[in-house]
C-alpha cells in the first residue's frame, strides 16, 4: 500500500517510473486531469521516445550490397575494375584540296632538297605550300638523324628553321606509324615552350605544316581558355604544344594522360632548363615513358654543358648537332653600337624614329616600369607605339603580336619575355634601349631582326651601366665592338619636344626625361668617357 502511494505520488511529479500494473496508471493519469495545478510548476515535459527496430526489421550488409539497380555502394564499388577506359576513333577534319602534283625543285651544290629526305607525302605538299624548297643548315644536319628515330640535340642561330626540323619529323613518323584507336587526353608527340607567344607560334607554323595531313594539334597555355583548352583534350591529340604550368595543371586534374607519348620536344631548351623550369620540366618528364620507348629532342640557339648535362639524364644516346657553330650571330644582322648618356637615350631613339626607315621597329628595355615609362613619353611625342610585358593580359598580347606581324602596329616595346621564338617578318630594327643583363638574351633580342635570308638592323644604345654588359656579349658572339659616338643634334630634343614633355610629365606626376639640350652636354662628342655617369635628376635604380 505504502508503494503504490509513493509510485503515484512520482508519476504526479514527472518522474519516469512506470507502474506495477495498468490500474494504477489509470489513476495516475486521471490524477494528473483532475489536479493540473497542483504538478504544473514542478512537472518536466518528457522527452519523445524513439521507435525501436527489431533486428529482424534490418537489411543485412548482404542486402545493400546487392541492390538491384544501385550504381555504388558503402561497401564496394560495382564498377568492373577490369573494365578498359573508352577509347576514341581519330576522326580527320577536313582537308583542303591537295595539289595534284608535288613540285621537284632543281638541284643546287650544296644544297639539300625537302623531296631527298624520306618525309611524308602529305608533309611534303605542306612544305611546298609554304615555299620550302631548301633545307636551312640545322634541317640538313638533323632531318637524317631525326627520321631514324634518334635522340638530338641541335644548337643553331634563331630564325634558322629550328622549328620546322622537329615538326617535319614528327608528323612523318605519326603518319607512317599511324594509331586509329587511342585513349582521350593522350597525346603521341608534346612539344615544351618556355612562354605563351612561342607555343602559339609552334602550333601555327604545326598547322601550316600539316595542312594535307589532317592532324589533330592543339595549343595549352595558362592566362586563358582553360575550359576551352580541357575539352579539346576530350580528344586524342597527336601534337601537343604548351607551357610547362598548364601541362602539370590538367596532369593533375586527370585530363591530360601523358603515359603514351612517343616523342618529347624541348624547344629553347636553354631557357627552359636555366631559368626555373627545371622543377616543372622534371615533374613532366617523370609522367612520361622510359628515355628507351620515347624520342626526346632539344633544340635552341645556345646549349651550355652544364645544360647539355642536365638534359642528358633524359637522352637516350643522343646526337648532337651545331650549325654554324663559328658564328653564333647570322651574318645578315648589321650590329650598331652607340655611345650615349642615360639622359640622351630618348633625344636619341626619337631621332632614329623619325629619321630611320624602317618596316617594323622592336624596342627591349630590361624593365616593365621603365617600358610603361617610355611608352608614355613617346605617345605624348606623337609617335604610335604598343607595350608587351608579362603584366599585359594575353588576349591583349595576342592582338598586339596581330597587329606587328599584320603591320598595323609599326614600333612595340617590349620585355624578354617577348625577345624568343616570337616569329614575325620583316623586323627591320631591332633596338637595345636597354643592354641585356646576360648576354646569352642579346643573341635573342637581335635574332628578332635578319630571319629567313632578310637583312636586318641592331641599334644598341650604351650607357654608363650598359658598357659593363660589353665584355660577356664579346666574348660570347668572338666580335670586337666599335661604340659610336653621334652627333650633337642626334642627342638634342628640340625645345617644343621638351615643353610638351614637361607640361606632360606635370600632368600625369611621372618623373621626365632629362633632354639633351646644351646645357647639360659636353662641349665635344669626342672628348666624353665612360669613366662616370653624369649627373641625372632622377635617383639611380639598382639592377
Amino acid at each position: 500500500m505504502i508503494r503504490a502511494i509513493s509510485r503515484k505520488i512520482k508519476n504526479l511529479l514527472g518522474g519516469n517510473s512506470r507502474p506495477a500494473n495498468p490500474s494504477i496508471s489509470q489513476s495516475s493519469n486521471l490524477s494528473s486531469q483532475t489536479a493540473p495545478s497542483e504538478t504544473a510548476g514542478n512537472r518536466k515535459t518528457k522527452p519523445p521516445t524513439q521507435k525501436k527496430v527489431e533486428p529482424s526489421a534490418r537489411k543485412p550488409k548482404q542486402e545493400i550490397k546487392n541492390l538491384p539497380g544501385d550504381k555504388r555502394s558503402r561497401y564496394h564499388s560495382t564498377v568492373d575494375k577490369k573494365q578498359k577506359p573508352p577509347v576514341f576513333d581519330q576522326k580527320p577534319k577536313h582537308l583542303p584540296p591537295r595539289p595534284n602534283d608535288l613540285i621537284i625543285s632543281p638541284e643546287k651544290t650544296g644544297e639539300t632538297r625537302f623531296t631527298d629526305l624520306p618525309i611524308h607525302r602529305n608533309i611534303l605538299f605542306g612544305l611546298q605550300s609554304m615555299k620550302f624548297e631548301y633545307c636551312t643548315p640545322i634541317q640538313a644536319k638533323s632531318l637524317p638523324f631525326l627520321l631514324a628515330g634518334r635522340d638530338l640535340a641541335g644548337k643553331a642561330q634563331t630564325g634558322t628553321g629550328k622549328t620546322a626540323a622537329f615538326l617535319v619529323a614528327a608528323f612523318t613518323k605519326l603518319l607512317n606509324n599511324p594509331k586509329p584507336h587511342r585513349i582521350k587526353g593522350t597525346c603521341r608527340v608534346l612539344v615544351l615552350a618556355p612562354t605563351r607567344e612561342l607555343a602559339i607560334q609552334i602550333f601555327e607554323d604545326a598547322e601550316r605544316v600539316s595542312v594535307f595531313a589532317g592532324m589533330n594539334n592543339l595549343v595549352v597555355f595558362g592566362g586563358m581558355d582553360h575550359r576551352k583548352q580541357r575539352e579539346m583534350l576530350e580528344k586524342p591529340v597527336d601534337i601537343l604544344i604548351g607551357t610547362p604550368g598548364r601541362l602539370i595543371d590538367y596532369a593533375r586534374s586527370r585530363h591530360l594522360n601523358l603515359s603514351q607519348t612517343e616523342m618529347l620536344v624541348i624547344d629553347e631548351a636553354d631557357r627552359m632548363l636555366d631559368m626555373g623550369f627545371i622543377p616543372d620540366v622534371r615533374r613532366i618528364v617523370a609522367q612520361l615513358p622510359k628515355q628507351e620507348k620515347r624520342q626526346t629532342l632539344l633544340f635552341s640557339a645556345t646549349l651550355e654543358p652544364r645544360v647539355l648535362r642536365l638534359a642528358d639524364a633524359w637522352q637516350n644516346d643522343p646526337v648532337a648537332v651545331e650549325s654554324e657553330a663559328e658564328q653564333l650571330i647570322t651574318g645578315l644582322i648589321d650590329q650598331q653600337y652607340y655611345t650615349v648618356a642615360i639622359y640622351e637615350k630618348f633625344a636619341f631613339l626619337l631621332w632614329l624614329i623619325n629619321h630611320e626607315p624602317f618596316e617594323r621597329m622592336l624596342i627591349f628595355g630590361n624593365r616593365k616600369d621603365r617600358n610603361f615609362r617610355l611608352s608614355q613619353d613617346l605617345k605624348t611625342c606623337g609617335v604610335k607605339c604598343a607595350l608587351l610585358s608579362g603584366d599585359i593580359p594575353q588576349d591583349k598580347r595576342l592582338k598586339i603580336l596581330e597587329r606587328f606581324r599584320a603591320g598595323t602596329e609599326k614600333i612595340v616595346i617590349a620585355t624578354d619575355v617577348a625577345a624568343r621564338g616570337i616569329h614575325v617578318d620583316d623586323v627591320s630594327i631591332v633596338v637595345n634601349y636597354d643592354l641585356p643583363e646576360q648576354a646569352e638574351d642579346y643573341v635573342h633580342r637581335i635574332g628578332r631582326t635578319g630571319r629567313a635570308g632578310k637583312t636586318g638592323q641592331s641599334i644598341s644604345l650604351v650607357c654608363e651601366y650598359g658598357a659593363y654588359s660589353l665584355e660577356a656579349i664579346e666574348k660570347l658572339t668572338d666580335d670586337k665592338i666599335q661604340c659610336i659616338y653621334p652627333d650633337e643634334e642626334k642627342v638634342t630634343l628640340p625645345e617644343d619636344i621638351v615643353a610638351l614633355l614637361k607640361t606632360a610629365n606635370k600632368s600625369s606626376a611621372r618623373p621626365s626625361y632629362r633632354p639633351g639640350n646644351s646645357s647639360n652636354r659636353k662641349p665635344s662628342s669626342q672628348s666624353r668617357s665612360r669613366s662616370g655617369p653624369p649627373k641625372r635628376t632622377h635617383s639611380r635604380t639598382r639592377k
